[in-house]
């Protein structure tokens, strides 16, 4: 994607000074603190997530799944609408109904698996890592995601 720069990882160092046992070794932030915290939560997230949608069907009513509250509010689709649908197809094997939900999800769920690939490795490895995108990166996306939005309305 145009302007996506990644190259920003820093190791956080540990503040000097005497431990708890008074050996003078370095103290340890909180385990909370740690640059793979905020990723594996994600990740076990996810899972969870996963596992509670791999047994619930979303093409049926009633269940606990979250509605879009803009096609709540406008009664249009926004450009994730049919995301949920999508994953549970793709996790049944289902690609041509995935395809059905949404394309432009379809072809991005790559993309962000490698960014959260990437901030996984570089949270275990002791480092942070925050993406950044350029000004016209984020044109790029908007002007894709409100295209995307626009097609799939007026078909």
């Amino acid at each position: 994607m145009a302007g996506f720069s990644g190259a920003r990882a820093a190791r956080t160092p540990v503040a000097p000074g005497p431990s708890p046992d008074g050996a003078g070794s370095s103290v340890r932030r909180s385990p909370l603190r740690h640059p793979a915290t905020a990723p594996s939560a994600v990740l076990v997230a996810g899972a969870v997530g996963a596992g509670y949608l791999y047994r619930t069907d979303p093409h049926e009513p009633g269940h606990v799944l979250p509605q879009c509250p803009f096609r709540m509010l406008t009664g249009l689709l926004c450009p994730a609408c049919g995301g949920t649908r999508m994953v549970y197809d793709l996790m049944h094997g289902h690609l041509a109904e995935a395809w059905l939900d949404n394309r432009a999800l379809l072809l991005a769920s790559p993309y962000a698996l490698v960014l959260l690939g990437r901030w996984a490795w570089a949270g275990l490895h002791g480092r942070r890592w925050r993406p950044t995108l350029s000004p016209r990166g984020q044109v790029a996306v908007l002007t894709v995601a409100l295209a995307w939005t626009v097609a799939r309305n007026l078909v």
